[in-house]
């Protein structure tokens, strides 16, 4: 069994004396892991480094084995190593992936999603592309959002909530007298663009709602990443 793909790592662990188990997500065949020969080497420290954009080569005797890969460099991400915040935000991702995807199956959107989200780190603007990148894992796991149209007045225009139980987005005239028992949702998440760091951070709420409710099966009772809750607070500090 083998096939080539891109991919992008999200982990890299030591394996024996000069192996390596890396953790990758791939455009063609999601999360997937195998060894890499020499891996631990020093010669290979500066490519097995999470966010890396890599060619994969991976070959098994059967389909079920976890393999091993041969690795070459397409992209590497170091520069984000000088922008805590944008590490921050990297690790996240590759935490978040780790937790929520089965592995061997593809998820074409979210790659694309991941690969734009990677170019984007550090960038103005980029923690608008984050938590937009939360709702599109949302959607993959199989809980996505609604925030097209109010649940209640069917109407596109003013939205300010959610419901903590369907995920679907109400107005403030819609939520009435339940308005303390929804989630605020910020102006603007459902689109494009850039938002203020206060939308960020309540997006990123309402996300993490979901998403902890979602994983805490896999997660057996445990919260969500710690480099997620370590984003947020980097996110919450005073500029």
């Amino acid at each position: 069994m083998d096939w080539r793909d891109e991919g992008i790592l999200l982990s890299m662990r030591p394996h024996g004396e000069s192996s390596a188990i890396v953790e990758v997500l791939t455009a063609g065949h999601g999360r997937h892991m195998g060894v890499v020969r020499g891996g631990a080497s020093r010669k290979m420290a500066a490519v097995l480094q999470p966010g890396m954009g890599l060619m994969l080569d991976w070959r098994a005797r059967l389909d079920e084995h976890i393999g091993s890969f041969t690795v070459e460099p397409l992209k590497s991400r170091a520069h984000l190593l000088a922008d805590r915040l944008a590490l921050a935000g990297l690790m996240a991702v590759c935490a978040l992936l780790h937790v929520a995807l089965p592995e061997r199956e593809p998820h074409p959107a979210l790659w694309q999603r991941t690969l734009a989200l990677m170019d984007r780190l550090g960038q103005e603007g980029w923690t608008a592309d984050y938590v937009r990148w939360e709702l599109c894992l949302l959607e993959e796991i199989g809980f996505g959002l609604d925030l097209e149209v109010c649940a209640v007045t069917g109407v596109r225009q003013g939205l300010a909530y959610v419901s903590p139980k369907t995920g679907r987005a109400v107005t403030a005239k819609g939520a009435g007298d339940w308005a303390d028992r929804l989630l605020p949702l910020p102006e603007g998440l459902g689109g494009e663009g850039s938002l203020p760091r206060e939308a960020v951070l309540a997006g990123l709420r309402l996300t993490g709602f979901f998403l902890d409710r979602e994983l805490r099966p896999v997660l057996h009772d445990r919260p969500l990443p710690e480099a997620r809750a370590r984003l947020l607070d980097l996110l919450g500090r005073p500029a």
